[in-house]
């Protein structure tokens, strides 16, 4: 597996790196964000599932939309360089919001970088990958994403140890938005062949779409419906005891782990199926999430219960995209990533808004389990509903 890691193409590398930048900026903000929200902002739940909820789904609408046009234009630089600057450039923009009102503008601004980029990326990740090898480049892609997202919150955490305001650690976050910039540009892409595929009219009934990847698509919003924001976990791991500078060292433990089982995971995936793994990733998800409503300050059952989060990370992040390309022709992968983001964020929307009311009006516990039996369901659906219908 490490011959084959080495010799992955040169833009699979760049792109890895330039994930890894990105998210070291990105997630040293994140388990931040909720600490800033209640204590500077003094907003709730409430205002943590609409602001997390609005961006991802606006982030998802530009998913599609960038790759369609991929698909059209069959060039993913100019939205690769364009999404990750805009992103990188608007959070330290954060230390000025006064208001959870400017904060939903700029995470706004943030997910709309995110939606330019997404599906242009994943398209020429695959691209780059012969099939044989699909699920070890999306795996290298998120374990380097990951390692980002472990150097991030030990950042966080070192800063908020020698107590730097929470306003000036979003300040930091310039110094990855110009490495990134400058990786993006060395991007290398080859010219569209000359006998380029007949172009298919875009159809938003998905009839240009494969049976088998509309019913995936139903298993992926079932499952996200019960994927709300990850910063309620980090709410919640302090509210039972978790002290605040632990906080995004707990979050880093998460990506350490996912950064870890990403690869081998994603790659054991192109030996045993795609949907074996998911359905394993997809079952820890729910341990997790039925864990977690039980918990009562018990720092080491936390930290034991993000590391399974850590695992479900590795085992569906990478998979979940090496399904979308095998389940979909050649030239339609940047339309089918769009929909496969589209799908996600589109469903993050009630689903954050549906968890936090869950979460403040009712209890934390409710909130947990409905999504544990959404991940039980969207399991059960990959094997009967997806598995035995695979072209």
């Amino acid at each position: 597996m490490i011959h084959g890691i080495l010799n992955l193409p040169r833009n699979i590398w760049l792109i890895g790196l330039i994930s890894l930048c990105n998210d070291s900026a990105s997630e040293m903000l994140y388990p931040v964000i909720p600490l800033y929200l209640s204590s500077v902002l003094m907003a709730g739940p409430r205002a943590l599932g609409i602001i997390e909820g609005i961006a991802e789904a606006t982030a998802s609408l530009l998913k599609l939309f960038s790759g369609v046009i991929m698909d059209r234009t069959r060039t993913a630089k100019p939205w690769i360089i364009l999404g990750y600057s805009l992103a990188g450039f608007g959070r330290p923009l954060i230390a000025l919001a006064g208001s959870w009102g400017w904060l939903l503008l700029i995470r706004f601004a943030d997910r709309v970088g995110k939606g330019l980029r997404t599906s242009p990326r994943d398209a020429l990740l695959a691209s780059c990958a012969a099939p044989n090898q699909r699920g070890l480049a999306f795996g290298l892609h998120r374990a380097m994403d990951n390692a980002g997202a472990v150097i991030g919150p030990l950042l966080a955490f070192a800063l908020l140890s020698r107590e730097v305001p929470l306003a000036h650690i979003f300040l930091w976050a310039i110094v990855p938005a110009l490495i990134c910039l400058a990786l993006s540009l060395k991007i290398r892409e080859s010219a569209p062949a000359a006998s380029a595929p007949k172009r298919v009219a875009f159809d938003w009934r998905l009839g240009d779409m494969p049976l088998v990847f509309k019913r995936y698509l139903v298993v992926v919003a079932l499952f996200t419906l019960g994927n709300s924001s990850n910063m309620f976990l980090l709410l919640r791991a302090k509210e039972v005891g978790m002290p605040s500078e632990y906080v995004p060292l707990l979050w880093a433990a998460v990506s350490a782990v996912a950064m870890i089982f990403s690869i081998p995971l994603s790659a054991l995936s192109d030996r045993v199926g795609r949907i074996t793994v998911l359905v394993c990733g997809y079952t820890a998800y729910a341990i997790f999430y039925f864990g977690i409503s039980a918990t009562e300050k018990n720092t080491g059952a936390l930290f034991l219960l993000f590391g399974l989060y850590g695992l479900f990370m590795g085992a569906t992040e990478g998979v979940e995209k090496a399904l979308v390309v095998d389940l979909v022709a050649e030239d339609r992968r940047g339309t089918a990533f769009g929909w496969f983001n589209l799908t996600t964020g589109l469903f993050l929307l009630p689903a954050s808004v549906l968890f936090g009311f869950l979460y403040q009006g009712i209890s934390p516990t409710c909130a947990f389990l409905f999504s544990g039996c959404c991940a039980i369901a969207a399991a059960l659906l990959l094997i009967f509903f997806v598995a035995n219908r695979r072209p």
